[in-house]
C-alpha cells in the first residue's frame, strides 16, 4: 500500500508536470537505520548496512521490489559497515569501504550478483563516508571520504571488466558527499570537511579521458550526509544534516541548462539516506530524521517526467 504525500511550494522555472508532482510513501524498510548504502538491482533497490538505533553497525542487506512495494531479506554483507558506498552495473551491486566494527575506515570491496556476495580485490586505499558511481563502460569511481589519516585526496577507479583498481585525480577533499553518473561523467556533490557545521555546496564533474575535474554551479544550499542520483538528463540532490536540522529541499541540475531548480520538498527530511533512480522515479530510503544518530525506515518516491 502506498500513500500520496503533499509537497512544498516550488520555485519558478519548473514545468507544469513537475509542479504537480508529489512524493509517495512506500512500505518501510523492515529494520530502520541510517548511514546506509543503496543501489539498484534490476527492478529492486538493495539497501546495505548502516547504523542501528543502538549505535551498532550492521551486516544486514534488504531488497525493495519497486513494482510490488515489498521487501525481501538478502544474504548479509561479509562484514558489518556504516558509511559505505554502493553502485550498480549490469545486474551487480558493488559496495566499497565504510567504517567497520572497530570504527576505522575499511580497505575492502564486495560485489553481489543477485545470489551471493564475493570479495573484490582490495582497493589501493581505505575509504569511509565516501561516494561512488558506476559509468556505462563498467568503471566504478570512489570519490571523497576519509582514510585513517584524514580526508582522501585521490579517487579510486575500479574496472569491473578486469577487476583492476587504479588511483586517479580526486575532487576537492571532503566526506559525507554524494556521487552519481550521467552522460559518461561522474558528479561529486556537496559534502563536508568534518562535522555537520562544515557543509559544502561544491559540485564537480569528472572527465575520465582527461583525468580532470570541472567545477559546476554550486548547490543552492550546502549539504553533507547527502544523497544524489541521475534521472531524465538531470542530477537530483536529496537530504543532508546541519546544525539547523535535516534538509528537506530537493534540487535538480539539468545537464542542458546547468541551472539548479527546486523539486518538491522531501516529506521526511533526513541524512545518511539511500537515493536511487529507478523506473522513472527518485527513491529515497532510510536515513536519520534528526542530526546525529537517529534512524528511520521511510521509503518515499517522486516520479520525474
Amino acid at each position: 500500500m502506498v500513500a500520496v504525500l503533499s509537497s512544498a511550494p516550488l520555485v519558478a522555472g519548473l514545468t507544469a508536470v513537475a509542479v504537480a508532482a508529489t512524493w509517495t510513501a512506500g512500505a518501510p524498510l523492515p529494520e530502520p537505520r541510517t548511514e546506509v548504502a543503496a543501489a539498484a538491482l534490476g527492478q529492486r533497490i538493495v539497501v546495505v548496512g548502516g547504523f542501528l538505533a543502538s549505535g551498532a553497525n550492521s551486516r544486514r542487506v534488504d531488497a525493495y521490489d519497486t513494482r510490488r512495494d515489498t521487501w525481501e531479506r538478502l544474504p548479509d554483507l561479509p562484514v558489518s559497515v556504516d558509511h559505505a558506498a554502493a553502485a550498480s552495473w549490469r545486474g551487480r551491486v558493488v559496495v566499497v569501504g565504510g567504517y567497520g566494527a572497530d570504527r576505522q575506515p575499511l580497505r575492502a570491496a564486495f560485489v553481489f550478483d543477485g545470489t551471493r556476495w564475493r570479495n573484490l580485490p582490495r582497493p589501493p586505499e581505505e575509504r569511509a563516508a565516501a561516494a561512488t558511481a558506476a559509468t556505462a563502460d563498467g568503471r566504478v569511481l570512489v570519490v571523497g571520504g576519509r582514510k585513517r589519516d584524514g580526508l582522501a585526496t585521490t579517487a579510486l577507479s575500479l574496472d569491473l571488466r578486469t577487476l583492476r583498481w587504479r588511483t586517479v585525480r580526486g575532487p576537492r577533499p571532503r566526506e559525507h558527499l554524494s556521487a552519481t553518473a550521467l552522460g559518461g561523467r561522474v558528479y561529486a556533490i556537496g559534502g563536508r570537511l568534518a562535522g555537520y557545521d562544515t557543509n559544502l555546496a561544491t559540485v564537480e564533474r569528472y572527465d575520465a579521458a582527461r583525468n580532470r575535474w570541472t567545477r559546476l554551479p554550486a548547490l543552492p544550499d550546502p549539504r553533507g550526509g547527502t544523497g544524489a542520483t541521475a534521472i531524465a538528463g538531470r542530477i537530483v540532490s536529496v537530504g543532508g544534516e546541519s546544525p539547523e536540522g535535516t534538509t528537506k529541499s530537493v534540487w535538480a541540475l539539468p545537464r542542458q541548462t546547468q541551472r539548479w531548480v527546486r523539486l518538491p520538498d522531501l516529506p521526511t527530511p533526513r541524512h545518511g539516506l539511500g537515493v536511487v533512480a529507478l523506473g522513472g522515479r527518485v527513491w529515497v530510503i532510510a536515513g536519520g530524521p534528526k542530526p546525529g544518530l537517529t534512524v528511520s525506515g521511510a521509503v518515499e518516491f517522486l516520479r520525474v517526467p
